[in-house]
């Protein structure tokens, strides 16, 4: 692991060098860019994140088969960590242990707020009301998101399970706490998910939001043990914009090697076109990959909250827009975070890098 980090970090470190080189030479001709490309360190070797669709298009050679095309024999998969611990997957990112990382779009925004230099290479489309459900005990008297007045809510606050509550909560009148607004329900953050299943099962929380397809929450929903208390309105902010998909990877990584991040997102729809025709076999090798039962590997990739597979955003002003809405929407509900750092239009624009949106030159879509 450690040759392969450091290796990356010196890649890394020479396209940062290269692309800032270019950059100071100021609009560059297409000659100049050839001129770029001949001259950049080989890349014969990436490092993508573990999850679901990953370990089938490995398993099944789609990944292979598209980085063989641009020369890329070594392929690593790096369990990047974010269902156990939030941002690990960015930090992962920023020291050159991942090429590209996955994260909702709300988590995303936040990671450049506070400085990550990464671009948006994929979005997804619009997410729908059952991505990430408002959740209580089977047992307990919560039966709607207004019994959760003067309550306890607990999760992750920088993701799905804060912007999708924050929501359904304000929609229905009793809103979650932040530090700078009251509410009508206390908000706890916890940032490990195994340990707000255990804060619910045990009462120290009377609910939580999160995708029930993930691994660590799918033996919790299948068991019986919860039950769905609310969900996001059909045509809110979570769904058409916070609550989307999106692939982000360091600028300098990406103005050096742009046709590795297609060859990922070719494989990426490759894969995920393959999933949806086999979902039996393709349930088995993620049970095996990562250590699932097939049953759960199976319901992640049925389940309406899972968010591996969903359409990508073909458009780049509507990705950049998604950004904009809900960044008003949550700063004007008492986000402390954005309302302290939140992306100008100027960064939300070069945040989305236009070349991998449809009728750009690395487009999948073209």
């Amino acid at each position: 692991m450690m040759r392969i980090r450091s290796k990356f970090l010196a890649l890394a470190s020479i396209a940062a060098i290269s692309a800032a080189a270019l950059l100071a030479q100021g609009p560059a001709t297409g000659l100049a860019l050839a001129d770029q490309a001949e001259t950049r360190e080989p890349l014969t070797f990436i490092n993508l994140p573990q999850a679901a669709w990953t370990v089938v298009g490995h398993k099944k050679g789609f990944i292979q088969e598209e980085f063989a095309k641009i020369g890329i024999t070594d392929i690593n998969l790096i369990n990047p960590g974010t269902a156990e611990l939030s941002g690990a997957e960015a930090a992962l990112l920023d020291r050159g242990g991942l090429a590209i990382a996955q994260r909702m779009m709300y988590p995303a925004t936040v990671h450049k707020a506070n400085g990550i230099d990464a671009v948006i290479v994929w979005q997804s489309s619009p997410s729908d009301k059952y991505r990430t459900p408002l959740l209580a005990k089977a047992e307990s008297s919560i039966n709607s998101p207004t019994d959760l007045e003067g309550k306890k809510f607990g999760g992750s606050r920088v993701g799905c399970g804060w912007t999708s509550p924050t929501e359904i909560l304000n929609e229905a009148g009793v809103p979650l706490d932040t530090r700078i607004r009251k509410g009508a329900v206390r908000q706890e953050t916890i940032t490990n998910s195994a340990a707000t299943s255990a804060a619910l099962l045990s009462g120290a929380i009377d609910a939580t939001a999160t995708h029930i397809a993930l691994p660590a929450s799918a033996a919790l929903w299948l068991s019986g043990e919860v039950k769905v208390v609310g969900r996001s309105p059909d045509d809110g902010i979570y769904v058409n914009a916070a609550g989307r998909v999106s692939y982000f990877a360091m600028r300098p990584f990406a103005e050096a090697y742009p046709e590795a991040i297609r060859a990922f997102l070719v494989a990426h729809e490759r894969t995920k076109a393959w999933i949806q025709d086999n979902v039996d076999e393709s349930a088995e090798i993620i049970a095996e990959e990562l250590r699932l039962p097939v049953q759960i590997a199976k319901f992640q990739i049925t389940d309406a909250s899972s968010f591996e597979f969903m359409d990508g955003e073909q458009s780049a002003e509507n990705a950049r827009q998604a950004i904009r809405d809900f960044q008003k929407y949550y700063i004007e509900a008492g986000d402390e975070i954005l309302a302290e750092r939140y992306l100008k239009d100027e960064a939300i624009e070069q945040f989305v890098d236009a070349r991998f949106f449809k009728g750009g030159e690395y487009s999948v879509y073209n």
